[in-house]
Protein backbone atom coordinates (compact mmCIF):
# COMPACT_ATOMS: atom_id res chain seq x y z
CA UNK A 1 0.00 0.00 0.00
CA UNK A 2 1.49 3.64 -0.73
CA UNK A 3 0.55 5.09 2.56
CA UNK A 4 2.87 2.73 3.90
CA UNK A 5 5.81 3.83 1.84
CA UNK A 6 8.40 6.13 2.87
CA UNK A 7 8.57 9.70 1.20
CA UNK A 8 11.37 8.04 -0.65
CA UNK A 9 9.71 5.15 -1.98
CA UNK A 10 6.47 6.51 -2.96
CA UNK A 11 8.36 9.40 -5.17
CA UNK A 12 10.47 6.75 -6.67
CA UNK A 13 7.14 4.72 -7.67
CA UNK A 14 5.96 8.09 -9.14
CA UNK A 15 8.76 8.99 -10.75
CA UNK A 16 8.76 4.95 -12.89
CA UNK A 17 7.33 4.22 -15.97
CA UNK A 18 3.84 2.54 -14.23
CA UNK A 19 1.07 4.66 -14.84
CA UNK A 20 -0.05 3.66 -10.97
CA UNK A 21 0.53 5.63 -8.81
CA UNK A 22 0.17 8.89 -10.63
CA UNK A 23 -1.64 12.09 -10.59
CA UNK A 24 -4.55 11.48 -8.33
CA UNK A 25 -2.87 9.52 -5.67
CA UNK A 26 -0.38 12.63 -5.74
CA UNK A 27 -3.51 14.73 -5.11
CA UNK A 28 -4.54 12.93 -2.64
CA UNK A 29 -1.50 12.93 -0.92
CA UNK A 30 -1.40 16.76 -0.70
CA UNK A 31 -4.71 16.42 0.58
CA UNK A 32 -3.09 14.48 3.78
CA UNK A 33 -0.52 16.79 3.90
CA UNK A 34 -3.21 19.99 4.39
CA UNK A 35 -5.25 17.98 6.80
CA UNK A 36 -2.08 17.03 8.77
CA UNK A 37 -1.66 21.29 8.58
CA UNK A 38 -4.46 22.08 10.41
CA UNK A 39 -4.04 19.64 13.10
CA UNK A 40 -0.58 20.72 13.84
CA UNK A 41 -1.90 24.52 14.27
CA UNK A 42 -5.26 23.06 15.91
CA UNK A 43 -2.53 21.64 18.12
CA UNK A 44 -0.04 24.05 18.83
CA UNK A 45 -3.36 26.17 19.79
CA UNK A 46 -5.25 23.40 22.18
CA UNK A 47 -3.72 23.58 25.98
CA UNK A 48 -1.92 26.86 25.18
CA UNK A 49 -2.31 30.00 27.02
CA UNK A 50 -3.86 32.79 25.70
CA UNK A 51 -6.37 30.72 23.44
CA UNK A 52 -8.45 28.88 25.99
CA UNK A 53 -12.02 30.18 24.65
CA UNK A 54 -10.86 28.04 21.63
CA UNK A 55 -9.46 24.91 23.37
CA UNK A 56 -12.34 22.56 22.88
CA UNK A 57 -12.91 23.99 19.32
CA UNK A 58 -9.52 22.63 18.18
CA UNK A 59 -9.24 19.64 19.89
CA UNK A 60 -12.05 19.11 17.36
CA UNK A 61 -10.53 20.11 14.61
CA UNK A 62 -7.52 18.37 15.37
CA UNK A 63 -9.61 14.84 15.63
CA UNK A 64 -11.40 15.99 13.00
CA UNK A 65 -8.44 16.40 10.76
CA UNK A 66 -6.78 13.30 11.85
CA UNK A 67 -9.41 11.29 10.49
CA UNK A 68 -9.48 13.09 7.15
CA UNK A 69 -5.78 12.02 6.74
CA UNK A 70 -6.66 8.69 7.02
CA UNK A 71 -9.46 9.17 4.19
CA UNK A 72 -6.58 10.66 1.57
CA UNK A 73 -3.73 8.15 2.88
CA UNK A 74 -6.61 5.67 1.85
CA UNK A 75 -7.24 7.11 -0.83
CA UNK A 76 -3.83 7.44 -2.69
CA UNK A 77 -4.53 3.30 -3.00
CA UNK A 78 -7.88 3.62 -4.20
CA UNK A 79 -6.99 5.99 -6.85
CA UNK A 80 -4.21 3.74 -8.65
CA UNK A 81 -6.45 0.81 -7.97
CA UNK A 82 -9.50 2.13 -9.97
CA UNK A 83 -7.12 3.35 -12.81
CA UNK A 84 -4.98 0.02 -12.57
CA UNK A 85 -8.73 -1.24 -13.14
CA UNK A 86 -8.73 0.56 -16.21
CA UNK A 87 -5.59 -1.14 -17.67
CA UNK A 88 -6.35 -4.81 -17.01
CA UNK A 89 -9.74 -3.92 -19.04
CA UNK A 90 -8.03 -2.66 -22.20
CA UNK A 91 -6.23 -6.21 -21.98
CA UNK A 92 -9.37 -7.81 -22.05
CA UNK A 93 -10.35 -10.39 -25.16
CA UNK A 94 -11.67 -8.59 -28.28
CA UNK A 95 -11.69 -11.84 -30.79
CA UNK A 96 -15.46 -12.31 -30.89
CA UNK A 97 -18.29 -9.85 -30.54
CA UNK A 98 -19.52 -10.96 -27.17
CA UNK A 99 -15.75 -10.05 -26.04
CA UNK A 100 -16.10 -7.21 -27.20
CA UNK A 101 -18.88 -6.11 -26.23
CA UNK A 102 -18.34 -7.61 -22.39
CA UNK A 103 -15.05 -5.53 -22.79
CA UNK A 104 -16.69 -2.14 -24.14
CA UNK A 105 -18.96 -2.70 -21.22
CA UNK A 106 -15.97 -3.24 -18.41
CA UNK A 107 -14.08 -0.12 -19.52
CA UNK A 108 -16.67 2.20 -19.59
CA UNK A 109 -17.53 0.88 -15.69
CA UNK A 110 -13.68 1.00 -14.82
CA UNK A 111 -13.48 4.82 -16.55
CA UNK A 112 -16.50 5.58 -14.14
CA UNK A 113 -15.54 4.39 -10.90
CA UNK A 114 -11.99 5.70 -12.17
CA UNK A 115 -13.86 9.11 -12.19
CA UNK A 116 -15.38 8.97 -9.00
CA UNK A 117 -12.58 8.06 -6.80
CA UNK A 118 -10.81 11.46 -7.55
CA UNK A 119 -14.07 13.12 -7.27
CA UNK A 120 -14.37 11.88 -3.70
CA UNK A 121 -10.96 12.73 -2.75
CA UNK A 122 -11.71 16.90 -4.21
CA UNK A 123 -15.45 16.95 -2.43
CA UNK A 124 -13.14 15.72 0.99
CA UNK A 125 -10.57 18.27 0.00
CA UNK A 126 -13.28 20.90 -0.54
CA UNK A 127 -14.25 20.77 2.74
CA UNK A 128 -10.45 21.56 4.54
CA UNK A 129 -10.72 25.40 3.30
CA UNK A 130 -13.37 26.18 6.72
CA UNK A 131 -10.68 24.19 8.97
CA UNK A 132 -7.99 26.34 7.21
CA UNK A 133 -9.77 29.36 7.87
CA UNK A 134 -10.66 28.70 11.36
CA UNK A 135 -7.13 27.65 12.98
CA UNK A 136 -5.71 30.65 11.01
CA UNK A 137 -8.39 32.97 12.37
CA UNK A 138 -8.49 31.62 15.83
CA UNK A 139 -5.61 29.39 16.34
CA UNK A 140 -1.96 29.96 17.74
CA UNK A 141 -0.63 33.41 15.25
CA UNK A 142 2.92 31.78 14.77
CA UNK A 143 1.76 28.76 12.71
CA UNK A 144 -0.65 30.92 10.50
CA UNK A 145 1.58 30.43 7.51
CA UNK A 146 0.99 26.83 8.44
CA UNK A 147 -2.63 27.15 7.73
CA UNK A 148 -2.38 29.32 4.67
CA UNK A 149 -0.37 26.26 3.16
CA UNK A 150 -2.80 23.79 4.57
CA UNK A 151 -4.99 25.65 2.30
CA UNK A 152 -2.91 25.92 -0.81
CA UNK A 153 -2.36 21.82 -0.50
CA UNK A 154 -6.24 21.71 -0.48
CA UNK A 155 -6.35 23.86 -3.29
CA UNK A 156 -3.90 21.19 -4.95
CA UNK A 157 -5.57 18.61 -4.04
CA UNK A 158 -8.82 19.56 -5.40
CA UNK A 159 -7.63 20.70 -8.98
CA UNK A 160 -5.58 18.11 -8.80
CA UNK A 161 -7.93 15.56 -8.71
CA UNK A 162 -10.64 17.04 -10.68
CA UNK A 163 -7.96 16.90 -13.62
CA UNK A 164 -8.66 13.03 -13.18
CA UNK A 165 -12.31 13.06 -13.25
CA UNK A 166 -12.39 15.28 -16.11
CA UNK A 167 -9.90 13.04 -18.10
CA UNK A 168 -12.05 9.68 -17.30
CA UNK A 169 -15.44 11.24 -17.76
CA UNK A 170 -13.94 12.20 -21.12
CA UNK A 171 -14.02 8.59 -22.34
CA UNK A 172 -17.64 7.82 -20.86
CA UNK A 173 -20.25 6.93 -23.90
CA UNK A 174 -23.13 7.70 -21.59
CA UNK A 175 -23.83 11.28 -21.90
CA UNK A 176 -25.94 11.74 -18.63
CA UNK A 177 -23.10 10.08 -16.73
CA UNK A 178 -20.08 12.04 -18.33
CA UNK A 179 -22.31 15.72 -17.95
CA UNK A 180 -23.11 14.98 -13.88
CA UNK A 181 -19.29 14.31 -14.07
CA UNK A 182 -18.16 17.26 -15.28
CA UNK A 183 -20.72 19.60 -13.93
CA UNK A 184 -19.66 18.51 -10.74
CA UNK A 185 -16.09 18.94 -11.36
CA UNK A 186 -16.87 22.37 -12.78
CA UNK A 187 -18.80 23.64 -9.43
CA UNK A 188 -16.39 22.06 -7.05
CA UNK A 189 -13.51 23.74 -9.00
CA UNK A 190 -15.27 27.04 -8.57
CA UNK A 191 -15.85 26.78 -4.87
CA UNK A 192 -11.83 25.91 -4.31
CA UNK A 193 -11.33 29.19 -6.11
CA UNK A 194 -13.39 30.71 -4.36
CA UNK A 195 -12.61 29.23 -0.94
CA UNK A 196 -8.83 29.45 -1.24
CA UNK A 197 -9.51 33.09 -1.60
CA UNK A 198 -11.16 33.80 1.62
CA UNK A 199 -8.78 31.94 3.12
CA UNK A 200 -5.88 33.74 2.66
CA UNK A 201 -7.25 36.92 2.76
CA UNK A 202 -6.94 35.70 6.64
CA UNK A 203 -3.20 36.04 6.46
CA UNK A 204 -1.82 38.96 7.93
CA UNK A 205 1.86 38.20 7.38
Amino acid sequence: MFKELTIDQFIEKLSSDSPVPGGGSAAALAGATAAGLIAMVASLTAGKAGYEEHWDEMTSIRQEMEQARDFFLNAMDEDAGSYAKVIDCFKMPKDTDEEKACRLQAIQDSLYGAAVIPLQIAEKAAELFRFAEIVIEKGNKNAASDGAVAALMARTTVRGALYNVRINASSLKDPESKAELLKKADSLERRCIDAESQVLKQVQL
